[in-house]
């Protein structure tokens, strides 16, 4: 298309600021968003203290030990569970992928071990630090983090302490740690040399901040001189502080059930968790009684011996002797949780707890809002983000973490601060967790035209194999699986993919669905939710003037076009005043817009957008190849559109205005939308 028709397209009143060279007008740089005009409510969620003037409710627990009180108090059962870092940054790349299959499931809360000779309290992926900060920030789950205290100085347990405190840890477990095994060791001077030490430091150094917790273990601890001197010893734990009491495993209920009797007798007021370990093979579990000096009962040593070597069988008594201890503690009536110590292996634990009856097997119902809320509680009042990063949470907190406050209430005017930039893109929480040879699989291993990249985008919307008889379940764009509501559009979505409308984000038109809807609800019950519908896509540079040219027809839809450096950007949105295109209405609260499409955003997402098919696309391939070629080509000359039609109570139209487009230049409409061409 030559300049001319350029200008004419683009000589339009509507449009935004200057032209540039290449014919689209440029809109005016505007700050990233202003905090000054926010409201100080907080939103209602099962993490963060809800002191909130638009909620007629009590206000929600804000510490652990609150939550567990309430849970207990309310007699409603729940569940905690133990992982350990791994030694690899590929494991903890995996590790926090279970994180967020195991936050499906419900969790209260989640912790994680500290290995002194790992570096626990370091900055690489594979630190106990690390781990325990991404399951709170990324993952969404409260987080209690160990901390051992033995050869340590105070000096370096309080640096770990406040390092802690500045990722928004809240909880610890308080634990003495192995003694060095060496000869002649003692103690440093001014150092901690018992559980109770760290206890009474945390308390010293930082007041109320954290909630504390301590082991205990039902039959007495293995260096202890008797089982009446240690319930001593743990009694004085939680007279110097302690909140919460979690004890080592056992295998049978009346074990912990006798344990429990005699904390009470002793005034230990605390709650008391039981730790379940799930048998899942007769060398671990050996292993692990050697290590904590346990005694195994011979009835479970003469079961097992029998099946010592058939691990799937070991695996199944291990799931049936644990459900049957549950329902024991359970039904005793003074125990409402449990916490699971699963060796990061997620199988057996939630087999357990869905036999139980205790694992979530509805999301939605965790849904406070559209998107995963953080654990930390420095976010507890966010309740607005821009739709962009829907599919990529992940980064969207990464580059928000050293914000100081968090939209609430409304995302307001845009300026400081900034968003940060991608610059350790690679941190194990961010990287695509996929093989280079996975992701060839499932998007190429190599490409022959611009239609087989079409293709991968439709059968990820689809879920239909690919040529290679793979299924592809993710895209760079998408960290998380297809979201329910895209089955209410996927027919419209698989065919304007197919056609080189490349989608990575969208949303259908609701008005007024029940909060508890099972495809697109969430918040609490008796409410009412709001969509508008929303496209955001890739798109040649044919097909977006076209696009351009079409939308004169439609003024109901708002339009943002860019492409990678930014020289072409065109919208009709104004800079200063983000659309609110997700609400909700319900009792006693005002109403609630948790995801708006603001321009300025827009250009910071754009960015990451474009980088994406460079890190993560393009390295499938070599440098001059045919299919890198193709893969560049898309980067450097398609635009990154986004759409919202702003009548949500007429369905949307954003598949017409596509039709349009298709049908203007000579492609296949979209079957079952209607060509129109309205004033």
């Amino acid at each position: 298309m030559g300049e001319s028709v350029w200008e004419r397209v683009f000589d339009r009143s509507d449009s935004v600021g200057s032209k540039a060279s290449s014919g689209f007008p440029r809109v005016s740089s505007a700050p990233v968003f202003d905090l000054s005009r926010r409201a100080s409510t907080s939103v209602d969620n099962g993490f963060c203290s809800s002191s909130s003037t638009r909620s007629t409710s009590p206000s929600h627990p804000t510490t652990l030990v609150d939550k567990i009180n309430a849970k207990i108090k309310n007699r409603e059962k729940f569940f905690s569970l133990e992982f350990f870092p791994p030694k690899t940054a590929a494991g903890a790349a995996n590790l926090i992928s279970r994180f967020d299959q195991m936050f499906s499931g419900g969790p209260l809360f989640c912790d994680v071990t500290w290995h002194p000779a790992g570096n626990p309290g370091g900055d690489q992926g594979t630190s106990s630090m690390a781990i325990a900060s991404a399951a709170l920030n990324y993952c969404g789950l409260e987080t209690m983090l160990h901390m051992t205290c033995v050869g340590q100085s105070r000096e370096l347990v309080i640096s770990h302490l406040q390092k802690a405190k500045q990722a928004g840890i809240q909880n610890i477990l308080a634990l003495r740690g192995d003694i060095p095994n060496t000869e002649g060791w003692c103690s440093e001077k001014n150092g901690l040399s018992y559980a109770v030490d760290l206890v009474r430091l945390i308390k010293q150094e930082f007041g109320d901040y954290f909630t504390i917790c301590v082991a205990a273990y039902p039959t007495g601890h293995p260096d202890c001189t008797s089982y009446e001197d240690d319930l001593t010893y743990l009694k004085e734990k939680v007279d110097a502080g302690a909140d919460l009491v979690i004890t080592q495993l056992f295998f049978e209920a009346r074990t912990f059930l006798q344990f429990l009797r005699d904390c009470r007798d002793m005034g230990i007021t605390v709650p008391i968790l039981p730790g379940i370990f799930p048998i899942q093979s007769y060398q671990s579990l050996r292993q692990l009684t050697k290590l904590s000096k346990l005694e195994i009962p011979n009835s479970i040593i003469s079961e097992l011996h029998s099946i010592k070597d058939n691990d799937e069988a070991v695996r199944k008594y291990g799931v049936d002797l644990a459900v049957k201890m549950c329902r024991e503690l359970l039904d005793s009536g003074q125990v409402y949780g449990l916490h699971f110590y699963t060796l990061n292996r997620e199988v057996a634990t939630m087999e357990i707890l869905k036999q139980l009856g205790m694992w979530c097997e509805d999301p939605l119902q965790l849904r406070s809002l559209p998107w995963k809320l953080s654990a930390n509680h420095k976010r507890c009042s966010e309740d607005v983000r821009p739709i962009f990063w829907a599919t990529r949470p992940k980064s969207y907190i990464y580059r928000t973490l050293k914000w100081e406050d968090f939209p609430n209430g409304r995302w307001g005017r845009s300026s400081n601060p900034a968003f940060g930039e991608l610059q350790d893109y690679h941190s194990f929480y961010l990287h695509n967790q996929l093989s280079l040879e996975r992701r060839a699989a499932m998007w190429g291993e190599s490409l022959e035209s611009e239609q087989d990249v079409f293709n991968v985008f439709k059968f990820y919307i689809t879920g239909v194999k690919n040529s290679y008889g793979i299924k592809v379940t993710s895209l760079p764009w998408n960290d998380e699986e297809l979201a329910l509501e895209t089955s209410l559009i996927m027919d419209q979505l698989a065919h304007i993919n197919a056609h080189g409308v490349l989608t990575i984000n969208s949303q259908p038109a609701v008005n007024g669905k029940p909060s508890t809807d099972s495809v697109v609800g969430w918040g609490r019950p008796g409410g009412y939710v709001y969509q508008k519908a929303y496209l955001e896509f890739f798109a040649s540079r044919e097909f977006t003037i076209a696009l351009y040219e079409t939308l004169a027809n439609y003024a109901m839809v708002n339009y943002h076009i860019v492409n990678r450096n930014g020289s072409d950007d065109v919208t009709n949105c104004d800079p200063n005043s983000p659309i609110a295109v997700t609400w909700g209405v319900f009792p006693g609260m005002e109403i609630l817009q948790p995801t708006v499409v603001d321009p300025v955003s827009f250009q910071i997402w754009k960015d990451e957008a474009f980088m994406l098919w460079e890190n993560c696309w393009a390295p499938l391939y070599d440098n001059e190849s045919k299919s890198r070629a193709i893969i560049d080509n898309i980067t450097d000359t398609y635009y990154l559109v986004n759409l919202v039609d702003n009548d949500y109570v007429q369905g949307s139209c954003l598949f017409k205005v596509i039709n349009d487009v298709f049908v203007k230049l000579g492609k296949r409409p979209i079957p079952g939308v209607q060509i129109s061409n309205p004033k």
